[in-house]
């Protein structure tokens, strides 16, 4: 479980910045679903409960912001509603897991869409009625969902196409533990 944490703050490391809006490209949603479909509800979801705790206590393990400093200020930025979706988001992937969707790809890849669901309707909402634009105003569901949405579904698809494997292989590899 610490370790799903610890690579969940990782992958914020490795962010993208893209000019057109204010929510970065980066390996977390990957990360947050592969973990739960791996550890299953509880501990996929504790784990990223963990990860939002160092982030509120200042520990650098969410996205660089050019606007925001570290710590909880983060939840209140356009980025707030996906990172509070983690534990939500492994929570439903991990139950799915649980029942027996972690076992073949197919499922994997349905379990882990579950959760990205998750997180883009809480980003996106968070983004659209509360996330402030410099002009002090929400942007609104439409211009949410082109830049906190539609940029990223390409790229996550990709990312979750791949990892949807990687946990039916292990469980091959090493055998489901009960």
């Amino acid at each position: 479980m610490l370790f799903i944490t610890v690579l969940t703050a990782a992958a914020a490391q490795i962010s993208i910045p893209l000019p057109f809006t204010n929510v970065p490209l980066t390996l977390q949603p990957m990360v947050v679903l592969l973990g739960a479909l791996a550890l299953g509800s509880r501990l996929g979801s504790t784990s990223q409960i963990l990860y939002l705790t160092a982030g509120i206590a200042g520990l650098p393990d969410f996205a660089a912001s050019a606007s925001l400093p570290p710590g909880p200020l983060r939840l209140l930025g356009p980025t707030g509603g996906y990172l509070m979706a983690y534990p939500l988001a492994a929570f439903v992937t991990g139950y799915l897991a649980e029942r027996g969707f972690d076992r073949r790809y197919i499922m994997s890849v349905v379990a882990m869409l579950a959760g990205l669901l998750v997180i883009y309707t809480a980003g996106m909402t968070w983004l659209g009625l509360f996330a402030r634009t410099s002009e002090g105003t929400a942007p609104g569901m439409s211009v949410a969902l082109f830049t906190g949405v539609y940029p990223f579904i390409v790229p996550d698809l990709i990312k979750l196409a791949v990892a949807a494997g990687l946990v039916p292989a292990l469980w091959r590899l090493l055998g489901r533990p009960h």
